[in-house]
């Protein structure tokens, strides 16, 4: 790609990057993915980003811990979408040392390497709804299976990007912390940035594990008829985003950088996509045909209880569609799951 400007992907191999690459790429733009490829899977994503895109897709195999390396890929870079992360509470717990110098001495580093440009690209980074904590301040009721927040505003709209930060874990703070330094370079340095905080995203290319990813990963157990475990009692609810939306919203922000810049938006399916882990597993089971072989756990450290984002804010300026439907989704993803696993799922009546 020389002479060229790529966008640069950080994690570019991993799904959401996987499949953002692939609609930039289709659109025309060159693409720079950056991954170490130590996820499992994901060379596969790359080899298929290769074969559908041969003239626009590039990669550079290293770690964002190699300073000089990330910094030359940025020093290319038309714009930047910083997904590569440490992404998992559980190992910020054991090794918060690791999880700092990934999630934040990257994102430092990246955000230097624009800084020292004489205009500086744009970077959009992701972030997580972790970074409000374990919203242990609400009041929330057991409606069935699914709690629910007793105040009106949050059950009808959700939490939106007014509510305080509230750090838990390592993993809380490390990425609280990259999506802080992320709006003051806008603020300080006059480096175009976006934040996006993620609720739970899944989708195709998705390589779900116990750790990230849950839907993926229950999905891949169901269908392999091997043993789920639940952390807590199942009623926690997220709002489940399909990864193709994900995807039109950062488009959406790299289009958009100079009315957005400096700014951080919530990024969830929101309240037409509010679900419990038990509602997704029930959804599962009717997918797969065949009971689940379910085991509970206790909770884990900053687990929240509900957590659904308010996206009205991103909807509006980034004018993003509504959200496709979680049980379509949810019935996207099998399929795919299936297929690529060489597995069948029972004739279903009606297409989903």
């Amino acid at each position: 790609m020389t002479g060229r400007q790529p966008v640069l992907i950080t994690g570019g191999a991993g799904f959401i990057g996987a499949n953002l690459a692939d609609a930039l790429a289709a659109e025309g733009r060159d693409v720079l993915i950056y991954d170490a490829l130590l996820r499992p899977g994901v060379e596969g994503n790359l080899a298929w980003l290769k074969a559908r895109h041969p003239q626009r897709i590039s990669a550079v195999t290293a770690d964002v811990r190699d300073a000089a390396s990330l910094s030359a890929a940025a020093a290319e870079a038309s714009a930047v979408v910083h997904l590569a992360a440490q992404v998992a509470v559980t190992t910020s717990l054991e090794d918060p040392g690791t999880d700092f110098s990934v999630n934040l001495g990257a994102t430092l580093t990246l955000l230097e390497a624009l800084r020292r440009r004489p205009a500086p690209p744009p970077l959009v980074f992701a972030s997580t709804n972790k970074v409000y904590g374990d919203l242990a301040d609400l009041e929330f009721r057991l409606a069935g299976d699914a709690y629910a927040p007793t105040d009106p505003g949050i059950l009808a709209h959700g939490i939106g990007e007014g509510r305080s930060l509230d750090f838990h874990t390592p993993y809380g703070c490390s990425k609280g912390a990259a999506d802080q330094y992320v709006l003051d370079y806008a603020r300080s340095f006059a480096v175009p940035t976006c934040v996006l905080r993620m609720s739970c995203i899944y989708g195709p290319r998705q390589m779900g594990t116990e750790d990230q990813g849950w839907v993926a990963h229950f999905l891949i157990r169901a269908l392999e008829g091997r043993p789920i475990t639940i952390y807590g009692d199942g009623c926690q609810v997220r709002d489940v985003l399909d990864v193709g939306d994900a995807v039109a919203a950062y488009r959406a922000v790299l289009a958009r950088i100079g009315r957005v810049t400096g700014r951080a938006f919530n990024l969830g399916g929101g309240p037409a996509n509010a679900v419990s882990l038990r509602q997704v597993l029930a959804a599962i089971e009717g997918l797969v045909g065949h009971p689940l072989d379910l085991a509970f756990e206790g909770w884990r450290a900053g687990d929240q209880r509900y957590y659904v984002s308010d996206a009205r804010r991103a909807t509006a300026e980034l004018g993003l569609p509504p959200p496709l439907p979680w049980r379509r989704g949810l019935t996207r993803l099998a399929d795919w799951l299936a297929e690529s696993r060489g597995l069948r799922l029972p004739a279903r009546a009606v297409p989903a």
